[in-house]
């Protein structure tokens, strides 16, 4: 039985478990990669303070995968009058998990407390491999965003 729900406060250590596992794989990092302090400690904090939400799901009670979606507020516009946007990232599922709808179902219920929380624009940045499962849920490609990174 699959079950996915909102974590919790309480979740908090399966939270960086997974989060840890999902930065080593898709990073390409070895299983016995150490990441530092910063890190770990930062994403707690946001975990546990961030205005975002992270669903977890679980296979028979073991976990399975996780997905969060991170909130931001800029000045409303016409076509985002609340100024909400949520941006989902870290869409992880375990390698022995995968093909079964678990992310799908997880992208769900993360769309639906995004528009819950007032959001306007739900945004993601896409992997090949997650693309098709983006499409299927109605997300489109835009053109609309540059990037600059601070180096």
């Amino acid at each position: 039985m699959t079950e996915i729900r909102i974590a919790a406060a309480e979740d908090i250590d399966m939270l960086m478990e997974i989060r840890l596992e999902m930065l080593k794989a898709v990073n390409g990092l070895d299983e016995g990669y150490v990441f530092s302090d910063e890190i770990k400690d930062l994403s707690r904090k946001y975990f546990l303070e961030g205005d975002q939400t992270t669903v977890l799901a679980f296979v028979d009670g073991e976990l399975a995968g996780c997905a969060s979606a991170s909130y931001i507020r800029i000045m409303p516009t016409f076509s985002h009058p609340t100024g909400k946007r949520a941006h989902i990232m870290n869409v992880y599922t375990k390698e022995r998990f995968r093909r079964q709808g678990i992310a799908y179902d997880m992208m769900t219920k993360l769309i639906e407390e995004a528009w819950e929380k007032g959001a306007t624009e739900i945004s993601l940045d896409a992997t090949s491999s997650g693309r098709p499962l983006y499409e299927k849920l109605g997300f489109s490609p835009s053109d609309e965003y540059m990037v600059m990174v601070r180096n």
